[in-house]
């Protein structure tokens, strides 16, 4: 009994209703509203194992997995196996069933990965091919006995379509020589009796049988003289087409008989893996994890959602779900939560008891990975209001009576259970209500596996400090905006906050403020700034710890992007090289050509002494064209000397830099691009425009060469990018004349996210980078970040 109550507080009964959308038989939908929970940890263990592979396999198929098909034949088993016929429908519905569970094991079986429990699972299925098409031989798609059931069958209706065509020939003829008689030309039909429809002022133009009337007695429904005996034939052959009907629907309801078990368990196996799939299906919705059952070990629940309150902020626009963090040790057996009311002490308390109900059913847990708790043999709650008038219960005797229930309970198998406890002891006098809150959690500490308590007693916040298996909890309340957080904090006894809840709530501020000269000073004032104050400081410490993730989070990112980079750059100079390869064969093969072609020349007739010279000319040239090493350089453009604050560019790392000091006596400067600064020489730089640099004669004394500092390439961060998608082209161009006033003094590269789209928006973009003067040049990303949705401008 208690176990059920326990259900209907923690509302479970709503989250079946929830899993049950997502199944896809109507045996599915029954079985998930009516959800059984596992008395054994192999049985959780085996559903879990069913959810997961599940996961999986919607995950590995292109589409949904199908059950189409699927019926719940339950009852017309049930009938047969009672020796009952069952109609063309009943049978149709059998073999679609047996048709669409043998797709179902061939799409499990025919896939690539492995599944062994839903493998081990089908595997059990029995499909009966031969009874479904002999189903569907002797049923048409209209649930109808066809022709080609039996051959006595067939002549019954070849013989009944005679007699029809007969008996309409004949109503035809009489209407037609009676027009005047009929009220209109159509035949109808009464007491399966073919009848014309005659005016009831020329009855006696029309002999016959009188079967019905209108409603306006003006039109007779007769049934002449001359195709009685054809009626009376059809009938008798209906009669008998019915019996040789129902020899053919009792012959398949007894192939049906004879193979009930086996189609109680397909049934049951279809039934089972639609559950599992629906859990699979609620658990990705839910975004939820997968538990793990440990012994012995602490609870971690991170970031642990209320399902209920997931589907409500969902589906019912309700306010978004604060996650809590629960991370018990394996020695604490009593966990005692305090703080303000509507703080979500009760709330708390009813995310635990389902997410441990959820697990032992195999259904995922909605918290972060890793998600451990230990199997928990039943979970038994009091919350809530127990007063009744009907019984004469105060709510104080009410919650007596069903802790007394706990307490049954607990003697069969205490030790594995889970209790949770909402204001223990409320409802009487504070001071006894409190001693026996602590004698009731001090025995559930022997009884069970887990307690959980709420309370605003104080004296129970000292046993943590008493018994070592006691830990104190409490729910964050924000004492600037006077309102709680509903965050769970570990450790740290909470405050009630009753005075600045009841300012909050609108409580005349007089009322508030008289109370508030009430409040006994001493101890107990001490005591709420001890806390406040260790709230403070883990607000301070969580803070800086949010701050070092950020940090940390930060520079993987960095390094990730410098990484990427340095790749792509690898990349492109392997590209490169190998383009450059390719041109020098290419150039080596006409080259060769050229030289073969004037040997066979020479080769020809009788060579002179002119023909050689020509030749050797010939072949200069060529080697001129093809060899880089006789190819003269280009000629620098002389005159430009570089000065601090310039700006230049560095064609071997294909950068812009700024200059930092004028050159030496030595030809070597100091530049900077982007935060890397360096030691150039006046050879490696040129100007803007492409002037190359006036050199210093050389010295007398041979130099050593000047080394070049290896420089990290530039690299995409968030401080030089700009996300312009979704902006129109003016505000666009607003954004990035900021990004580039910001990005000037800095130097380097700005990245442009515009996104692909119609292109309209880069086309925009590069036109104004085109004439912006502080750009130098720009181009679109390589295909690792981003390629057409993103540009790189250069600044100048």
């Amino acid at each position: 009994m208690i176990r059920a109550e326990t259900l209907d507080l923690l509302e479970w009964q709503r989250l079946c209703q929830h899993l049950s959308t997502f199944a896809a038989t109507k045996l599915g939908t029954l079985a998930a509203q009516h959800l059984q929970i596992p008395d054994t940890l192999e049985d959780s263990q085996n559903l879990l194992a069913q959810t997961q592979e599940a996961y999986q396999l919607e995950i590995a198929l292109d589409r949904p997995l199908s059950f189409d098909g699927i019926h719940d034949i339950g009852n017309s088993l049930e009938r047969a196996e009672l020796q009952g016929m069952l109609s063309g429908k009943e049978l149709l519905n059998l073999a679609t069933t047996l048709a669409g569970a043998r797709q179902l094991r061939r799409t499990i079986d025919n896939q690539t990965e492995e599944f062994p429990v839903l493998e081990a699972l089908v595997a059990q299925l029995r499909t009966y091919p031969e009874l479904e098409q002999e189903i569907h031989r002797c049923i048409d798609e209209r649930a109808r006995v066809s022709d080609r059931a039996s051959p006595q069958l067939g002549e019954i209706r070849h013989q009944m379509s005679q007699v029809r065509d007969r008996i309409y020939r004949t109503l035809q003829n009489i209407m037609q020589n009676q027009g005047t008689a009929v009220q209109d030309r159509q035949i109808s039909q009464r007491n399966d009796r073919f009848v014309i429809p005659v005016k009831a002022s020329h009855k006696d133009a029309i002999r016959g049988i009188v079967h019905d009337t209108s409603a306006t007695g003006a039109t007779l429904y007769v049934e002449p003289h001359s195709v009685v005996e054809n009626n009376n034939q059809l009938r008798q052959l209906v009669r008998r087409e019915r019996a040789a009907e129902d020899v053919v629907l009792r012959s398949l309801t007894e192939q049906v008989a004879a193979v009930q078990e086996d189609l109680e368990r397909l049934l049951y196996i279809v039934t089972t893996l639609d559950l599992a799939v629906a859990r699979a299906r609620y658990s990705y919705w839910l975004e939820a994890n997968p538990p793990h059952f440990v012994e012995g070990e602490r609870i971690t629940l991170r970031q642990l959602r209320h399902p209920l309150l997931v589907w409500q902020h969902k589906h019912e626009q309700g306010r978004e779900v604060v996650p809590t963090d629960i991370a018990i040790p394996p020695q604490i057996r009593v966990v005692t939560i305090t703080g303000s009311n509507t703080g979500g002490k009760t709330v708390t308390l009813k995310t635990l008891g389902l997410a441990v109900l959820m697990a032992k059913v195999g259904l995922f847990v909605p918290a972060r990975e890793p998600v451990e708790l230990p199997w928990f043999s039943q979970v038994l709650a009091d919350m809530g209001d127990e007063q009744s008038l009907e019984q004469n219960l105060s709510t104080f005797s009410g919650h007596i009576r069903r802790i007394c229930r706990i307490l049954e309970a607990l003697e069969v198998e205490g030790n594995r259970s889970l209790v949770l406890l909402d204001e223990v002891g409320a409802g009487t006098d504070p001071s006894e209500g409190s001693a026996l809150a602590i004698a009731l959690l001090q025995s559930l500490a022997d009884r069970s596996r887990l307690t959980v308590a709420t309370t605003h007693f104080g004296e129970l916040k000292a046993l943590k400090y008493q018994d070592d298996r006691f830990e104190n909890a409490s729910v964050e309340f924000d004492d600037v905006s006077l309102s709680p957080t509903y965050r769970l904090l570990w450790g740290i006894p909470g405050r009630s906050n009753a005075l600045n809840i009841a300012r909050r709530l609108g409580l005349d501020p007089a009322v508030v403020d008289r109370a508030q000269t009430y409040v006994a000073p001493g101890a107990s004032a001490d005591v709420n700034e001890a806390i406040a104050g260790l709230e403070d400081q883990r607000r301070r410490q969580e803070a800086k710890a949010e701050e070092a993730a950020q940090l940390v989070a930060q520079a993987e990112r960095l390094n990730r992007e410098i990484a990427a980079k340095a790749a792509w750059l690898k990349e492109r100079e392997r590209s490169l090289q190998q383009e450059q390869e390719r041109e020098v064969q290419a150039a080596i093969a006409a080259a060769k050509e050229e030289i073969a072609k004037t040997i066979r020349k020479l080769q020809q007739g009788s060579a002179t002494a002119q023909d050689a010279r020509e030749a050797t000319e010939k072949v200069d040239r060529v080697a001129d064209r093809a060899l880089p090493s006789r190819k003269a350089p280009p000629k620098p453009q002389p005159g430009f000397r570089p000065k601090t604050g310039d700006r230049v560019r560095i064609p071997s790392l294909g950068q812009t830099a700024e200059v930092l000091s004028d050159p030496d006596t030595d030809g070597e400067l100091s530049v900077r691009f982007g935060i890397m600064k360096m030691t150039v020489s006046l050879a490696d730089i040129e100007s803007l425009d492409g002037q190359k640099p006036e050199l210093p004669k050389p010295k007398a004394t041979p130099t050593p060469a000047v080394t070049v500092q290896k420089t990290a390439p530039l690299v995409q961060t968030s401080q030089n990018t700009v996300d312009l998608r979704g902006s129109r082209i003016a505000d666009a161009e607003i954004q990035l004349e900021a990004a580039i006033a910001q990005a000037v003094p800095v130097g380097g590269a700005l990245w442009i996210i515009h996104g692909k789209g119609t292109g309209k928006l880069r086309q925009g973009v590069q036109e104004f980078l085109g004439r912006n003067p502080h750009i130098d040049r720009y181009e679109l990303a390589p295909q690792n970040q981003g390629g057409t949705g993103v540009t790189i401008a250069y600044l100048a």
